[in-house]
């Protein structure tokens, strides 16, 4: 069996992953697995990824988890444009800082306006994207994770002209299409409830952790 990829579109580094693959026309199977439905806790999928998480990558018997490391294999595995993950040592070192710092301060609830500020005046400063001209790993990753408060009606964009204009630009560049469909599903989490309420009940203060 070709490569799959088991994601469910409500986290942010699944999205990431999926427009990378879709966008950059690399031949995959989805295998969705719904959080809500507290699909990734099933002993099914726990023979796939034993840590229970998404996104997982298997390509035939190799299995990946974490979704910087399964971005960086589909970018050397694959034919994909240089700017995604440029060859020039130093920047392609800024992608890698951003993707460092994402974790360490993104994904760990700091204070918004901060991180906000930081993403600006650190990283996009008056560059089209954030290391440079073209697209890159960086801005996928960051735009993933800034929709997901967009999607509990947080208007992340309003108030700051330049990160509205990144925004709009990065949607061009991977195609608004393939952008509204990755994101369909956190734009509408508030009004889809599982087939068990119990389970949504218990899991979603931690998905929706990073948009209070």
């Amino acid at each position: 069996m070709g490569l799959e990829l088991y994601l469910d579109l409500l986290s942010q580094p699944c999205r990431a992953v999926y427009i990378f693959a879709k966008k950059n026309g690399i031949p995959f199977q989805l295998r969705t697995v719904e959080l809500l439905k507290g699909q990734h806790l099933s002993d099914a999928f726990a023979q796939v990824n034993p840590l229970k998480k998404v996104p997982t990558l298997k390509d035939g018997n190799f299995i990946l988890t974490e979704s910087v490391a399964i971005l960086l294999y589909l970018t050397h595995k694959y034919k994909v444009p240089d700017y995604w993950y440029p060859q020039d040592l130093q920047v392609r070192a800024c992608v890698d800082e951003y993707l460092a710092w994402q974790h360490t301060t993104l994904r760990r609830n700091c204070l918004r306006a901060l991180w906000h500020k930081l993403l600006e005046d650190k990283f996009l400063q008056n560059k089209d994207f954030l290391v440079g001209p073209h697209i890159s790993l960086a801005d996928l990753v960051a735009i993933t994770e800034l929709m997901h408060p967009v999607g509990a009606g947080c208007q992340v964009f309003e108030s700051r002209p330049k990160l509205a204009a990144w925004c709009q630009r990065v949607k061009a560049a991977v195609g608004k299409d393939l952008f509204q469909e990755a994101h369909e599903v956190i734009l509408k989490v508030k009004d889809s409830p599982p087939a068990d309420p119990t389970i949504k009940q218990k899991l979603m203060p931690r998905v929706l952790a990073m948009i209070q």
